[in-house]
C-alpha cells in the first residue's frame, strides 16, 4: 500500500517549498534526469500534475532546466518531460530539489493525475 501526504497549498506562512497549486501524494519511483552536462538518477518523494520531489544530497540550482524520465506504477510507457527546478535545499531532511513539469502531454498529465488520485483515495497508513 501507498503511504499518502496531502497538503493544502495557500498558506501565507508556508515556505516555497510548501506552496503549490495542486495537492500531491506521497510516491516513490525511480527518476532519471539530466541538465545540459550531467545525467543522475535518484527517487521521487511525491508527485502532481504540477511537479515532483526529487530526493537528492545534490540538488540543482533553482531555474535549472532538466529532462526527466520515469515511470508510474502500472504504467508501461515512462513519461519523458522537460522540467524546471522550482527550488532546491541541501539542507532538508531529506535534501532534495521541486521540480515544475515544463512539458507534459495531455495524456501524460493524465496518467499523473489518475495515479495521484488512486493514491489520495487510498488514505494515511497507519504506521506498525
Amino acid at each position: 500500500m501507498a503511504k499518502v501526504s496531502v497538503q493544502a497549498a495557500s498558506d501565507e506562512s508556508q515556505s516555497g517549498a510548501e506552496r503549490r497549486r495542486s495537492l500531491r501524494a506521497d510516491l516513490t519511483v525511480r527518476v532519471d534526469y539530466s541538465t545540459v552536462d550531467e545525467l543522475f538518477s535518484e527517487f521521487t518523494r511525491d508527485i502532481n500534475e504540477g511537479g515532483l520531489f526529487i530526493e537528492t544530497t545534490q540538488p540543482r540550482p533553482q531555474g535549472t532546466v532538466v529532462s526527466l524520465v520515469f515511470n508510474l506504477p502500472g504504467c508501461e510507457e515512462p513519461i519523458r518531460t522537460i522540467g524546471r527546478v522550482a527550488w532546491s535545499s541541501g539542507a532538508a531532511d531529506p535534501p532534495g530539489m521541486g521540480v515544475e513539469f515544463d512539458d507534459l502531454t495531455g495524456e501524460q498529465r493524465t496518467r499523473i493525475n489518475h495515479i495521484v488520485r488512486a493514491l489520495r483515495s487510498c488514505g494515511p497508513q497507519a504506521s506498525g
